[in-house]
């Protein structure tokens, strides 16, 4: 029986790329030691960082301008590094607050200089069911922060405003998932874990202009001219996760680019939320026009149902769909590895407990 992983993260990846990464832990490159045990300062190893920068800069047209770092900490010391390196302490910021990582954004950034929140769709019960629109930023901000993807909750930013300031994104579980304009941000970050690579890879994005202007003297690992300096090896790198990182854009370039597999996103999206919509025993939790096209989330009408659909899914191969505590219900993470037979199969699902529950 096929397992169908519809985790939120870690999450799935490309199977060619896990048997690849496979064959690498016995022997890399024809060398005789794995990739875990090869030194990231050797001739060997090397060329890896190299390419996942190339790749990744050619995916996501990544002008010169912008520095690509792969770094450790995940996303959220990006919430503080962030803050740390672009503002001064008596520079403003503005925030908008769209679920739980953007609150926790918001909370870390405060350290560091004035934070205006702009903006918040949390409503009375402690969710988040939609995104702001017609944002007006504070006068003289520094940057407007904005978390793409909100993972929890199964909201997304379909469309990035202009608002004359530079965007700072958390894109965690939607980047390279879609095609962005790089040159309206300042900075992009992503935990690698969704659709990017393994756990313990952070990308960062970050236009190297606005750096080198803060009050603060910033330490050295946080500061990203360190990085930006070393090439993302001033110290030891998660060099595991940099040469996965590499085989998933590889493969990436082989669905058809960022612009292929937005096609493929999209589509699956629009079926497993067409079987939501029809179904009478189902409804999605978040406004239709913010619905993610990565974290399809939805609860059934009858909460009793809820552990009998759950087991049938879980007999058929589905694992990890449960919904967040904050949410319950189900929640189907359909990131880039994820094939079409995974969204056949729930939704097959869906409509056999229909027809024995309807």
């Amino acid at each position: 029986m096929t397992t169908w992983n519809f985790s939120s993260g870690p999450a799935i990846l490309p199977r060619p790329v896990v048997e690849k990464a496979a064959a690498a832990i016995l022997d890399f490159k024809g060398s005789g030691i794995g990739v875990l045990e090869c030194s990231h300062r050797s001739k060997l190893y090397e060329p890896v960082v190299a390419s996942a920068e190339a790749r990744l800069r050619k995916l996501m047209g990544i002008p010169e301008a912008y520095a690509v770092l792969f770094l450790q900490g995940g996303a959220s010391t990006q919430f503080a590094q962030v803050p740390q390196n672009l503002l001064a302490s008596g520079d403003v910021a503005d925030y908008t607050d769209t679920g739980t990582w953007a609150s926790k954004a918001i909370k870390e950034a405060k350290h560091f200089g004035k934070i205006n929140v702009i903006a918040s769709t949390k409503e009375a019960d402690g969710t988040y069911r939609s995104v702001p629109r017609n944002l007006q930023v504070t006068e003289g901000a520094k940057y407007l922060h904005i978390t793409s993807n909100n993972t929890i909750f199964g909201t997304q930013v379909h469309e990035f405003p202009d608002v004359g300031i530079p965007l700072v994104s958390d894109m965690s579980s939607d980047i390279c998932s879609r095609v962005i304009d790089v040159e309206k941000f300042g900075v992009i970050y992503a935990g690698a874990q969704k659709n990017l690579g393994p756990s313990g890879v952070t990308v960062v994005i970050v236009r190297k202009d606005l750096l080198g202007k803060t009050d603060r003297a910033i330490p050295t690992m946080a500061d990203y001219r360190t990085h930006i300096d070393a090439g993302s090896m001033f110290n030891t790198p998660p060099a595991f996760g940099i040469f996965v990182l590499d085989l998933v854009l590889e493969w990436l370039e082989g669905q058809g680019g960022i612009p292929g597999i937005q096609k493929i996103n999209d589509a699956k999206a629009a079926k497993l939320y067409a079987e939501i919509d029809r179904n009478p025993l189902f409804q999605g939790t978040v406004a239709v026009e913010d619905r993610s096209r990565m974290n399809v989330c939805f609860v059934p009408l009858n909460k009793e149902h809820e552990d009998p659909f759950k087991k049938l899914c879980l007999s058929r191969g589905m694992v990890d769909f449960t919904g967040h505590r904050s949410v319950g219900g189900f929640r189907a993470s359909i990131y880039n590895a994820m094939p079409e037979a995974g969204i056949d199969a729930m939704i097959e699902a869906m409509r056999d407990f229909e027809k024995s529950n309807g």
